[in-house]
């Protein structure tokens, strides 16, 4: 059940230009399923701003968020400190990655940048578990911006990619795919519009969940602001907030 709640920050690092890990605590932990996010409110905006979750400890009731700052707001988050500051947030939140009803052995993850790649490592984390085998491919910017290719690699063989060449392979994570020569049972993928739509053409014969990053109204499917077309019926729409993010890879057509 969504709970609107006051979170107590515990630690606040930063990981990568522009880019910082929250640890949160909420007895909720327990309930986040890989996919799913949480809708902060954040000072002097109007609208919440949805975050993916990265990990989660049900133990000790925290979750892991990551996020890049990319204007007022979340510069203002990134200026939180742990041990006494609170975040206001609404969770849980959309849809999550069904694995616990796939029968798969393999698994390739791919993921774009501080919008893909945290989602991605607590699905990752959640396979592991279930004793799939896992690849991972993730794309950034820059190598300023990389994070979390370590903790990737623990988990199994990992390839990165940089727009400039900076860091790993030049190019984009569709180059990456190209040259893999695994056999996979799925594909997770998240990310921002562009590479998902090249990810889901690359791999269009191919089985696959993806996860789509959008602005968002209410965060909770009422507002009709995050709405996207069905494969099946173009007239028909479901709310990314809602719904969504996690989609099964050819139910909704991507602009």
């Amino acid at each position: 059940m969504i709970s609107k709640q006051l979170l107590k920050i515990k630690s606040h690092l930063c990981i990568a230009q522009d880019t910082f890990e929250v640890v949160l605590h909420s007895p909720l932990a327990r309930e986040l399923k890989p996919g799913q996010f949480i809708h902060i409110a954040l000072k002097h905006h109007m609208l919440r701003r949805p975050v993916s979750v990265a990990n989660v400890d049900v133990g000790a009731e925290t979750f892991t968020i990551v996020f890049k700052i990319f204007g007022e707001g979340t510069r203002a988050l990134s200026n939180c400190k742990a041990g006494g500051d609170f975040l206001d947030a609404i969770l849980p939140c959309g849809s999550y990655y069904p694995i616990d009803r796939l029968q798969l052995d393999h698994a390739l993850i791919v993921g774009g940048g501080i919008g893909g790649v945290p989602p991605l490592y607590y699905l990752a984390q959640s396979l592991k578990k279930k004793g799939v085998q896992i690849t991972s491919v993730l794309g950034f910017q820059t190598k300023s911006h990389v994070f979390y290719e370590d903790k990737f690699q623990l988990l199994g063989d990992t390839y990165v990619a940089t727009n400039d060449g900076t860091y790993g392979a030049k190019g984009f994570v569709t180059d990456i795919i190209t040259e893999l020569s695994t056999d996979i049972d799925y594909y997770f993928a998240c990310g921002p519009t562009a590479m998902l739509k090249a990810v889901t053409d690359q791999l269009e014969t191919q089985e696959g969940y993806i996860s789509l990053e959008e602005r968002m109204g209410c965060g909770v499917g009422t507002c009709y602001a995050c709405v996207v077309p069905l494969k099946e019926d173009p007239s028909k729409s479901k709310k990314i907030c809602k719904d969504g993010p996690v989609f099964y890879a050819n139910e909704v057509i991507l602009p």
